[in-house]
């Protein structure tokens, strides 16, 4: 049975979760964290989203968002393709670096 759709409202407090890959770090040092800050206030700066909090855990990382004119999922898809790929460079890496859907 597939997922239902989000609801994604111009404006909606939204808490987005993203964990690693069977429980994986997707930070390995500050340096991973400092390039994931930079990624997210670029693009919040750009899609005038409001971020509320965060937190960057290890192996999960948890953000309060309110995007008020695109979906949620443009910026989504930004950050986490961005830093994912990134990441793998920067580590040697491939493939997946996080578990299901945000």
């Amino acid at each position: 049975m597939p997922r239902q759709a989000r609801i994604d409202i111009p404006g909606l407090l939204q808490h987005v979760i993203v964990s690693g890959v069977a429980q994986a770090d997707i930070f390995l040092d500050d340096q991973d964290r400092e390039d994931f800050d930079q990624r997210l206030s670029l693009l919040l700066s750009e899609t005038k989203t409001d971020c509320l909090a965060w937190a960057l855990r290890n192996n999960h990382l948890h953000l309060r968002l309110s995007p008020p004119e695109r979906p949620l999922a443009h910026l989504m898809c930004r950050l986490l393709t961005g830093y994912a790929v990134v990441f793998n460079l920067r580590h040697n890496r491939r493939g997946h670096l996080f578990q299901h859907r945000y």
